[in-house]
Order: C-alpha cells, then sequence, then structure tokens
C-alpha cells in the first residue's frame, strides 16, 4: 500500500522573496484601501447635501469595496500562519469567512437601499444635480486609480476576497456611469426621480456582485468541486491511466480559493509498481491545477480482503471497496459505477 501527500520544501531564498512579494501585495492593496475610503467619506458628505440617493448608493457599495480589501490584508496575514493543533490547513478559509461576510452585507445594503428608491420614485426630493455630476465624475477616476492598484498586487489573481473587491471597484464605474448620466438630467429637465432609478441601476449591480461572493463562498464552505472542474471527468482519466484498475471515493473540493485539492482511493493491477502508478496519478491531477492531491494506492489482491491470492479470480473481477465508499467507482473499461 501507498499513501502519499504533496510536498512543501521551500529553499531560504525563495522564501525570503515570497516574503517581500507578499509585502509589496499588501501595500498596493493598502494603497487602494485608503483611496476609496477618503473617497467615500467625502461622497457621504456631498450625498447628503445634494440630496441624492445615488450618491449615497454608491458610497454603500465603495464601504464594501473598502472592507472586503481591509479583510483581505488581516486575512492574507491569518492564513499566513502555520498549521497548528485541530487546524490541520491552518486559518486558509479565514479569507472565505470575510468574502462571504462582504456578500451578505452587499445584498443588505442592496435591499436597504432599494427601498430607500422606490419610496423616493412615489416622492421624489429636489436633488443638486451640479455637485452629483461633480462627484459621479470624480469616482470614475477614483476607481479607474483603485483599479490599476490592485491590479498591482499579484495576490490579486489567487484571493477571492481581492478578485471580488476589484470586480466591485469596475461595477462602481457603471455605478458613477448611471450617478453622472441621472445627473445631467436633472440639470437639463429637472427630472428629480433620475436619481432614485440610478440607485436602482447600483442596487442590481450590488446584487450582482453580493450574489456571486456568496454562491463562490458557499460552494468552498460546502466542499464543491471547483468551479469548472469535472470530478467524473477527473476520475475517468485517473481510471484510463496504465496499470489502474478502479478509482473511488473520489472527493475534490478547495481549501480556499486558488487552492483545490483532492484524495482518492486507487486499486492497482497485481504485480504493478503501486508507487510509480501514484506518481503518475498526481501529474494526471497536477495538469488539472490539483497539486495538493492525497492517494492511497493499493493491490487488487490487498483491497479483496481476506481471500487474498487464493481467491484472485474471484478478486478480480469484482475488487472489494472502502466499506463506507463514496461517490462512483471509475474502472478502465468503458464503464463505471
Amino acid at each position: 500500500m501507498s499513501k502519499s501527500g504533496p510536498g512543501h520544501g521551500h529553499d531560504e531564498h525563495h522564501g525570503h522573496a515570497h516574503g517581500l512579494g507578499q509585502d509589496a501585495d499588501r501595500r498596493w492593496l493598502a494603497a487602494a484601501g485608503a483611496l476609496i475610503v477618503a473617497f467615500m467619506i467625502g461622497e457621504v458628505v456631498a450625498g447628503i447635501v445634494a440630496h441624492s440617493l445615488a450618491l449615497l448608493s454608491d458610497a454603500a457599495h465603495m464601504l464594501t469595496d473598502a472592507a472586503s480589501i481591509a479583510l483581505a490584508l488581516i486575512a492574507a496575514k491569518v492564513a499566513a500562519r502555520p498549521p497548528r493543533g485541530g487546524y490541520t490547513y491552518g486559518l486558509r478559509r479565514t479569507e472565505i469567512l470575510s468574502a462571504q461576510a462582504n456578500g451578505i452585507t452587499l445584498v443588505l445594503l442592496a435591499i436597504w437601499l432599494g427601498y430607500e428608491a422606490i419610496r423616493r420614485l412615489i416622492t421624489p426630493q429636489p436633488v443638486t444635480g451640479g455637485l452629483m455630476l461633480t462627484v459621479a465624475l470624480v469616482g470614475v477616476c477614483v476607481n479607474l486609480g483603485a483599479v490599476w492598484m490592485i491590479a498591482r498586487s499579484r495576490g490579486a489573481r489567487r484571493s477571492l476576497n481581492v478578485e471580488g473587491a476589484s470586480a466591485h471597484i469596475l461595477t462602481d464605474l457603471y455605478a458613477f456611469m448611471a450617478t453622472a448620466v441621472a445627473a445631467i438630467v436633472i440639470i437639463t429637465t429637472g427630472f428629480d426621480r433620475a436619481d432614485p432609478i440610478a440607485t436602482l441601476t447600483v442596487v442590481g449591480l450590488m446584487l450582482y456582485a453580493g450574489g456571486g461572493l456568496i454562491r463562490a463562498s458557499g460552494r468552498i464552505f460546502l466542499e464543491a468541486a471547483p468551479a469548472g472542474l469535472d470530478p467524473a471527468e477527473v476520475g475517468a482519466a485517473m481510471a484510463a491511466r496504465p496499470c489502474v484498475a478502479e478509482v473511488h471515493d473520489l472527493h475534490i473540493w478547495e481549501i480556499t480559493s486558488g487552492m483545490p485539492a483532492a484524495s482518492a482511493h486507487v486499486l492497482v493491477d497485481l504485480g504493478e509498481d503501486c508507487h510509480a502508478v501514484r506518481a503518475d496519478l498526481e501529474t494526471v491531477l497536477a495538469q488539472r491545477g490539483i497539486t495538493h492531491a492525497t492517494l492511497q494506492v493499493d493491490h487488487m489482491a490487498e483491497a479483496a480482503g481476506p481471500a487474498g491470492l487464493a481467491g484472485l479470480g474471484e478478486a478480480a473481477a469484482e475488487p472489494a471497496h472502502c466499506e463506507d465508499s463514496h461517490g462512483p467507482r471509475y474502472r478502465s473499461g468503458p464503464t463505471s459505477q
């Protein structure tokens, strides 16, 4: 029997460079967060002065952007702590907790803003269109700057938190454009209902972004396979490799965003090198982005139990399974159960 797990050896130079890279990532993220917070405070004041619900809704959206960046910075530091005690994976899922909290907050804010927008559609209030237009145009520039800063961080491609914040900031661009259009309509026509109409546009964007974060983080909490990765295809590819008789108890999940993992029980033909088969299967998984894999590899006679070599014919026809096997069995033949 052979069992394997991934290796994590790193030399001192690589670790030092990696640490410097993480520091640079945090600085860019912190700069983007500071820019967003500074503008958000000014936007809240402007929204109150201009009586603009659209500006206040934009500020609420930016608050969740700033919060997600702050949580990403905190989560990155916490997740970097080595595993200890009962937390055998460390605290890597702290990021997912904060991402889900960010998504829920977005949805709740959207519901409140949607209610206020409908109320103002029924009973419109006078809005200062000139101030509203100025703030919206400045908001476009601020969002472009924040997007550029986040793009400079390599961590933006690995963190569900930062990826979500980046997506929110991009949707803010559309929100500010809608606010600017509404301001122009108010200035030229005096149609104050353009403000709550623009707010409803922002509400739609907030619901879309918040729902996406909740779904993505929920998949990780429910141990679902990463989006775009089909476990049946992976199991069939493993079973099709030379000397593999069967694959079962195949589980594929994400420890945290960008960190897929897999485990499986593999039965190997009698007389074959189970260590070589395991190495080959690890390569198959790595080609699909799964570098954290734990495989239990047994010869068919060992898996057959007490029958052993004396009952080889029957065991070969129907290899035994774990007593509590989960999911389908993948075999080298044309069918799987």
